[in-house]
């Protein structure tokens, strides 16, 4: 399982974000550059179809491969009455002969993007990971060289936790009290519940970028 929220931000304040999380992290920030390749299953699947999507982390000297699979969203009054999403979710390494498989399987690609940016780790009573990136689609089959920003003025932030059946609330709470650190550069819920820009991001860009960093008003 994991939780995430997901958020946007315009592109001329990632520079101010970036200088908020480094400070609340003390440590740098992770190069992001991944191709992430959308497939769904065949009629000879069966009748009900699948998608998974094969992630390639373009970062490493070496390209990697990732199989993820993410599952149906908690549902029920609970999951209802919280502000993160609780959802299932399978990844697994694989070669870097995967796509083949898949596709002699029968599943055929829906869409690839490449996404370029950069993450932070945390431990705060969670492993939270704030991923920042601007979402390119490709001009030509697989030919991330040519991507282009899909929306180039606004960057999606992302911030995703492993949870367990067992500890999921706790998880819960660590990453809705992270999201607070953040309230004013950008708003962070459900995906698929995005409320735009934040309007007091610029002010608070200004003054992030003014002193250098910071905490964001918040006591670490």
């Amino acid at each position: 399982m994991e939780c995430v929220v997901q958020g946007i931000i315009e592109t001329q304040h990632v520079d101010a974000l970036e200088v908020l999380l480094q400070g609340l992290s003390g440590v740098p920030k992770e190069r992001v550059r991944v191709h992430e390749l959308c497939l769904k299953s065949g009629p000879n699947l069966g009748v009900v179809p699948s998608e998974v999507r094969l992630l390639c982390d373009l970062a490493q000297s070496t390209p990697s491969w990732t199989i993820r699979h993410v599952g149906g969203a908690m549902r029920g009054a609970g999951a209802e009455q919280i502000s993160v999403l609780v959802r299932s979710i399978v990844e697994s390494k694989a070669s870097n002969n995967v796509l083949r498989y898949f596709y002699g399987i029968g599943y055929k690609l829906d869409h690839e993007v490449l996404k370029g940016g950069f993450a932070f780790r945390f431990h705060r009573g969670a492993q939270i990971t704030v991923t920042v990136t601007s979402v390119s689609k490709m001009t030509k089959l697989h030919a991330t060289n040519e991507a282009v920003p899909i929306t180039p003025a606004i960057q999606l932030v992302e911030i995703t936790a492993p949870a367990a059946a067992d500890n999921y609330n706790d998880v819960v709470s660590a990453v809705t009290s992270f999201c607070e650190y953040l309230a004013p550069l950008l708003h962070l819920s459900k995906p698929g519940n995005s409320t735009g820009i934040v309007p007091t991001a610029g002010a608070a860009a200004a003054s992030l970028m003014s002193s250098g960093g910071g905490s964001g008003g918040k006591t670490l």
